[in-house]
C-alpha cells in the first residue's frame, strides 16, 4: 500500500461566504487525487512548533504552536 499526504489550506471571504466553500475545495482536492488512482483516507491536524525569532534591538517573536491540516490519501500497488 502507498500514501500520500498533501496540506490542505481553505480559502474563504467571511463576510460573503458560508463553509460551503471550505467544503467545495476539500471536495476538489479529493477529487483532484482520485482522478490520479489515489483514495481519500482521512483528515489530519499536524501540530508543529515554531522557533522563536530575535528580532533587532530585542523585539523579536515569541515560540509558538500552530496547525497545519493534512489529506491523507492511498492507493494499493
Amino acid at each position: 500500500m502507498e500514501y500520500k499526504v498533501v496540506p490542505f489550506v481553505a480559502v474563504i471571504n467571511q463576510q460573503k461566504e458560508t463553509t460551503k466553500v471550505v467544503a467545495d475545495q476539500l471536495e476538489q482536492l479529493i477529487q483532484k487525487f482520485h482522478a490520479e488512482g489515489w483514495e481519500y483516507l482521512r483528515l489530519e491536524s499536524v501540530s508543529t512548533y515554531v522557533q522563536p525569532e530575535s528580532g533587532c534591538f530585542g523585539g523579536g517573536t515569541p515560540g509558538r504552536m500552530t496547525a497545519h491540516q493534512m489529506v491523507v490519501f492511498t492507493k494499493d500497488y
